[in-house]
This record gives C-alpha cells, sequence and structure tokens, in this order.
C-alpha cells in the first residue's frame, strides 16, 4: 500500500502561482511513476502531469504544458506541482497518483490516489 497526501492548494488570482506537495509513505517512493489529476465540478477526472520513477521522463497535458512543472524528490518521498500563469479554467480539486509503471496519462492506470486539495483561481 501506499499512503498519498496532498497539500498547497488554495484560493489565487489569475495569473497568479500555486506549488502542490504529495508526501507519500508506504512502500518505496521511487519504485513508483507520479501523476496529478484534477476534477472540476460535474467533469470527469483530467490528466495534468506525469512523472516517471527516476524523474528523467515527464509528460504534461497541452492545457498546463509551459505553466506547470512536476518534480520529485526521492529523499523526501514527495512529488510537486509547480504551477504558474493561473488560468480560472485551472479551478478544480487536484489529486496525486502513483503507479508501478513509467507513467501515464489514463487514471485507470494508477493503483493509489490522495484524497485531493482544492485549487480555485479567481479572475
Amino acid at each position: 500500500q501506499v499512503q498519498l497526501v496532498e497539500s498547497g492548494g488554495g484560493l489565487v488570482q489569475a495569473g497568479g502561482s500555486l506549488r502542490l506537495s504529495c508526501a507519500a509513505s508506504g512502500r518505496t517512493f521511487s519504485d513508483y511513476a507520479m501523476g496529478w489529476f484534477r476534477q472540476a465540478p460535474g467533469k470527469e477526472r483530467e490528466f495534468v502531469a506525469a512523472l516517471s520513477w527516476s524523474g528523467g521522463s515527464t509528460y504534461y497535458a497541452n492545457s498546463v504544458k509551459g505553466r506547470f512543472t512536476i518534480s520529485r524528490d526521492n529523499a523526501k518521498n514527495t512529488v510537486y506541482l509547480q504551477m504558474n500563469g493561473l488560468k480560472p479554467e485551472d479551478t478544480a480539486v487536484y489529486y496525486c497518483a502513483a503507479q508501478l509503471g513509467p507513467g501515464s496519462s489514463l487514471p485507470s492506470t494508477y493503483a493509489y490516489w490522495g484524497q485531493g486539495t482544492q485549487v480555485t483561481v479567481s479572475s
């Protein structure tokens, strides 16, 4: 089992920045690829970014490419999502997830999920 706890969400004005953190415990964190997903009210959960177990490969949704950066610190068992240039359409609950694989945009490939952290971007 892997337990994931997100933090860092909040209310920010459009154009602002936030850094989300996801702290992992349980199994060996460095064995897992990590992903960030988000879900806005009335919408399906959507892929945001993913990162291989080593951090050597990253993947981004087109909607966040160039604005968001995913990274990890295996010594701290933590994955981060730096979000710059936030837009009102980025408002959602953000979830981190873990998988034993190369990293993926498909939620169904992730075995472990956190509870989420709310990000609200005002216009």
